[in-house]
């Protein structure tokens, strides 16, 4: 666990120095918060066993790509496109899987660009590869995940089909606000 809390260290630093060179380019931070977790080692034996994998390091490594997580709330759409690019560019981070449920999101709603990547951490014994899942997400789409997923431990209810048809109908609505706030700091950054 300590080798994907130093990827999280890794990555973080970078997503921070990013933000603080957009900042003095740019004059504004496109990322408003980074959180950072590691999935608990219950979660990790729970996610080898739904896998049909033998509880071992080598298939922890190998087959789970979200021990350690990073969410990084950006202000507009926009802004998540330029870092994930910015921080793809790194030539220490190596590209893995790209899943842009942006520009095609899940029938739920749910919008987010997921990274899986691979970022190298400096060990007394050498250097190692580390894989982080990273999710970009603007501040509304965190908005309606973070009350999507409160919503979804009520499993049992009768109403369901029409939670989700709401849901998405927030999701959407969430999204063209988005855009037209995005529109509007274009308009603002123009003017001046």
């Amino acid at each position: 666990m300590m080798e994907f809390r130093c990827a999280l260290m890794e990555i973080e630093t970078k997503l921070n120095v990013l933000n603080s060179e957009f900042a003095l380019t740019h004059n504004r931070n496109p990322i408003q918060t980074i959180k950072t977790r590691l999935k608990q080692p219950v979660s990790i034996l729970e996610k080898l066993h739904r896998k049909e994998l033998e509880v071992n390091i080598f298939n922890v490594e190998e087959y789970l790509a979200d021990i350690a997580g990073v969410r990084v709330i950006c202000s507009f759409p926009e802004d998540i496109y330029t870092v994930a690019d910015l921080l793809l560019h790194q030539d220490d981070i190596r590209m893995l899987e790209i899943k842009d449920y942006i520009k095609k999101p899940k029938e739920s709603g749910y919008r987010s660009l997921h990274l899986i990547v691979e970022v190298p951490i400096f060990l007394s014994e050498g250097k190692k590869p580390r894989k982080v899942e990273i999710q970009f997400r603007t501040i509304a789409m965190d908005f309606w995940a973070s009350l999507e997923h409160q919503l979804r431990y009520k499993k049992h209810l009768e109403n369901a089909e029409e939670i989700s048809r709401e849901l998405r109908d927030c999701a959407d609505k969430i999204t063209s606000l988005d855009y037209r706030m995005q529109e509007l700091r274009g308009k603002i950054e123009y003017a001046d």
